[in-house]
Order: C-alpha cells, then structure tokens, then sequence
C-alpha cells in the first residue's frame, strides 16, 4: 500500500529536520509512517542519520526513505574537523561552552575515558549539522531515541542550533538515564514525546517536577494496511508467529525452550520466527538442539506487507520480551484481529490484557509461556475471535498514525503550548 500523498508545503509551517540514530532499518517503520503523515500535514521535513544500517533494506518503502535520507557520517573525519575548526571561528563562546557540555555528558557516561571520546564524536557531528541546518532553514530538529540522536540535537542547539525535541521508545534510554544525561536533554528539549504511559513515568522519574509537562505522549501509528484491511477468518492451522529482532532484550530463547517444552510433550505447532540479528546463531543451535527443525521456522528480515500476511496465517503473536518500550508488532496483530500473547514488560501491558486481548506471563518464564502458548494453541476460535476484536479496538482508538502524527504537528507549529505549569492539586 502506498504511503499518504504529500502535501503542499505550508508556508507557515516550520521546516523540520528528523534526525535519527540508523535510519531506516527493517524494524523502523513506525517512523517512516510518522515522516509521511507529518509531510501530508505541511510540514516541510529533511531526514538525516547519524551512520547508515549495515544490513540489507528488504521493504521497498523503507528503501525510498534511504534515498532521501542524508547521512552525518559520510562528511567524514575531514568534514567533520573543518566543521569544527569552522564553528570555533564563528561562534566562538558557544563552541567553547558547547564543548564543556559534550565532556560533561562523557563523563557521565563513563566507560573509563570512552564516554568523552563519543561525546566528541558527537560534537563533531553537531558542528557538521549545524550550519547544514541554517543553510537549509530549519527550524525545529526532532530527533527519535534519547540516546545519540538526541545528544546531536542538543550540542547542536548549544552551538545556536535550532530547537530541539525527541521522542522517547525504551528500553535503550531507561536502562542508564543518567549515564545518557536523560534529564539534561528534557531539560534543554521544547517537548518531549513518549510511546506510552509507561514510557512517560519512566521520564517523570529523572526529571524535577517542573519539567513534567514538558512529556506528552505521542504514540506509535499504525500503517493503514494493517488499521483499514480485512484481516480473514483466524485459522485453524496451530500456529503462532513472532515477530522482532533476535537480540536478547526480545527474549527469543526463552520462547525456544518453551516451544521445546510443548514438542517434548508432542503438541503439534509451528512457530515463525519473524526478523534478524545477533542471536540467530544460537537460536538455530538450541533448535537443532531440541529437534525443532520440522517446528520452527525462521525467515529473515520481512516486508510490511509480508509480515501484515504472515500475521493473518497465524493464530496468535508471541513475545516474550525482556525489555521494550511497547512493540509495534503488537499493535500490528491486534489491529489484525489475532490476540497477543506476551510479557510484562513496560508499555505492554497497556495493549494486552489477559483474558481480553491475549495472555500476559513473567518475562524469562518457560513454564508459564509454554502454558500461554498451549492455550492459545488449543482455544477455539470464537475465542481467539472474540480477543481480536476487542484489541483491533483498543488500538483503533489509540494507534492511528494520522491521530498521532497530528499531535506532533501542533507542537511544531507551536499550535499547542508546552511547558505549562501543572494543574494544582486541590483537596
């Protein structure tokens, strides 16, 4: 399905730079939908990326997006020094304070010196975008991840850069806050957008109080190929799909050793392992290790539309994450109509509800995954009918990528004021 149409560029609007850690990859799609929409509303949007993705770009769409996203790093170390040399010329005062902050931010991530050595790296690149950014008159940057994205934004602010927001996902930003300086960087932002409720509190924690309005939550769309699509009778075909990158945070060999359990005990399923990445070598070992290879199926990276059909051949979504922020997928199957079966685990459980849209289990729990797994794979299909409709709902009502992407266009245009003071408390 094509992405919406952009319009004319309004005037008015601000011209905003995204500016994104890698971008784009297979698991980010959830940002090229955000970037169509916010263009559909206006907005005038140039895209960049810190370094380009090192693995192979399946879905077409998110090839186009490379096209046109300009990368930071390919200015080069030359580049980069001359930018530098360049703003300590013209900008002499800032450079300098700009640079203090940089060390400072490095030593609060530690690893002994290497900290300082990124932050300068970062400097670099906030010397290189700076003036890029005036040249091409910007006016707002928007940077996705708290992490380095962010940090560019910020130095690049400090050297009389535009202003700056970000959106906050997890669990990356939330497992070493203040290494990452999280509250130098909402302090310093004009907004900052969380994924979820609980993304939100995990901010409120780092920050003072007064900083609190400054984070509203702004969620993660849909793609209308999944929201506006009949997504077909449930099978009754006994599979289940995951879909996620195989890294440890997703939890992927716990899922194997609860499917493990279940063939021991020769239930018949298939599960589809959906994605890449660092831990496929010691998944297909465990696998082979359980004589799984007639059960378990792993594809490699996907398209949008694939993954939408591989979705729609399934009973259910499985993931057993050990940390997130809240997965799209999830919100993907749910709009499908096909319950979820998951962990809890930060903004999870916003989405699926057990009972109502799907089981929840303790993350890095074989037995009660194994358990969830085995109810979802012998549950009727009025059941699994029943939990479909209530999630496609529940994400109707809250994940529409135009709804959302509306939210950040009225704070770009400052059509939605941010940083008042919160309500008082009255008895």
């Amino acid at each position: 399905m094509k992405e919406p149409q952009t319009s004319a560029v309004d005037e008015r609007s601000p011209r905003v730079a995204y500016l994104v850690p890698i971008y784009p990859m297979n698991s980010q799609s959830f940002i090229r939908r955000e970037l169509a929409e916010v263009e559909a509303r206006g907005i005038d949007v140039l895209r960049h990326t810190l370094r380009r993705w090192d693995d192979t770009i399946v879905d077409p769409l998110d090839q186009a997006e490379s096209r046109k996203t300009r990368v930071v790093l390919d200015a080069g170390a030359l580049g980069m020094l001359r930018a530098m040399l360049a703003s300590a010329i013209s900008r002499p005062r800032a450079f300098w304070s700009t640079l203090a902050l940089a060390v400072r931010l490095g030593r609060r991530a530690g690893s002994a010196g290497r900290g300082i050595i990124r932050h300068l790296i970062y400097f670099a690149e906030a010397c290189s975008l700076v003036d890029s950014f005036r040249e091409a008159g910007i006016d707002h940057v928007h940077a996705h991840f708290g992490t380095n994205s962010t940090t560019v934004a910020a130095l690049c602010r400090g050297l009389g850069g535009p202003p700056y927001s970000f959106t906050v996902h997890g669990p990356e930003e939330f497992d070493a806050p203040l290494g990452l300086g999280l509250d130098e960087k909402v302090r310093r932002a004009k907004f900052v957008a969380a994924i979820s409720e609980y993304g939100r509190s995990q901010v409120r924690r780092w920050v003072s109080y007064d900083q609190w309005p400054k984070i509203r939550i702004v969620r993660c769309g849909l793609d209308p190929m999944f929201l506006e699509t009949d997504p077909g009778p449930i099978p009754d075909a006994r599979r289940i799909v995951c879909v996620g990158r195989l890294v440890e945070q997703k939890g992927h060999l716990t899922l194997i050793e609860a499917a493990a359990r279940l063939h021991a005990e020769g239930v018949e399923f298939e599960l589809i392992l959906v994605g890449d990445g660092p831990l496929r070598g010691e998944i297909e070992r465990l696998i082979a290790a359980n004589r799984m290879e007639g059960r378990v199926r792993l594809t490699g990276w996907q398209s949008t539309a694939t993954i939408r059909d591989l979705i729609r051949d399934c009973r259910a979504t499985v993931l057993s994450s050990f940390a997130e922020g809240l997965p799209v997928v999830i919100m993907e199957s749910l709009a499908l109509r096909r319950p979820v079966i998951s962990t809890y685990v930060a903004g999870i459980p916003e989405l699926v509800e057990p009972g109502v849209t799907g089981w929840l289990v303790p993350a890095s729990s074989a037995e009660a995954l194994a358990e969830a797994l085995r109810e979802a794979l012998d549950a009727p299909v009025e059941e699994l009918e029943r939990m479909g409709a209530a999630g496609a709902a529940r994400v109707a009502q809250r994940h529409r990528a135009s709804t959302e992407a509306g939210k950040l266009v009225a704070l770009f245009r400052g059509e939605e004021a941010v940083g008042e003071p919160l309500s008082p408390v009255t008895a």
